[in-house]
């Protein structure tokens, strides 16, 4: 038997994968993790009691925009890269778009601000703690895209695994949202993207590991 006849015959009778079921199965990990990050910041951490008050102003919506715009480019990364066919990836440009736009209101910011004040804005009153909660709660969504992968076919391990990572980092501090009362466009940009970029460098970290098949 011939590699075209082999082929033929392993094919057949092989029913077609639905159009956007890998997108439709991510979401799905995505979902579930976020609604276990959501109980546990509503059970350990709180919802700030003024959250009705903050999204009627613009600190809340800039704060969550950025976060969930650069969550969903993640997703469409990781999409891409959940596939076999992944050596070429499109629109990974659209995670430069949300860090722009905020790195351009924190210089407006900055601009309008004397700057004594410059370190208390950058710095607020949970630098020291936004990345590492960040991060926890971004595990639970990074376990609920592993187990989407499970029915998946990625070839580029380490970066599916930094996708899935990016991913669930900007979904958790799109949670962590309803928790802080940080205002500082500068201060989103440099904690919660830290927070971020440490579950997608554990994502790459995990990913050669655990995404193998």
């Amino acid at each position: 038997m011939n590699t075209d006849d082999l082929i033929a015959q392993l094919s057949e009778d092989v029913p077609p994968v639905r159009r956007g079921a890998v997108g439709l199965r991510l979401v799905l990990g995505i979902l579930l993790g976020a609604l276990v990050s959501g109980t546990a910041l509503v059970l350990v951490l709180g919802i700030r009691p003024d959250l009705g008050l903050a999204m009627r102003g613009p600190a809340f919506w800039m704060k969550w925009g950025y976060t969930f715009s650069l969550a969903l480019a993640a997703i469409v990364m990781t999409v891409q890269l959940a596939r076999p066919d992944s050596a070429r990836l499109r629109w990974t440009w659209l995670l430069a778009v949300p860090v722009v736009l905020l790195g351009g209101l924190g210089v407006a910011e900055l601009a309008r601000t004397p700057p004594g004040l410059w370190l208390a804005m950058w710095l607020g009153h949970s630098w020291m703690i936004c990345p590492w909660l960040v991060l926890a709660l971004a595990m639970p969504i990074f376990i609920g895209l592993l187990w989407s992968f499970r029915r998946l076919a990625p070839t580029r391990l380490r970066a599916a695994g930094a996708a899935a990572g990016l991913a669930a980092g900007a979904f958790a501090a799109t949670v962590y949202c309803m928790h802080c009362p940080e205002v500082s466009a500068i201060f989103v940009l440099t904690w919660y993207s830290l927070g971020i970029l440490l579950a997608a460098s554990i994502g790459a970290l995990l990913g050669p590991r655990l995404l193998r098949w």
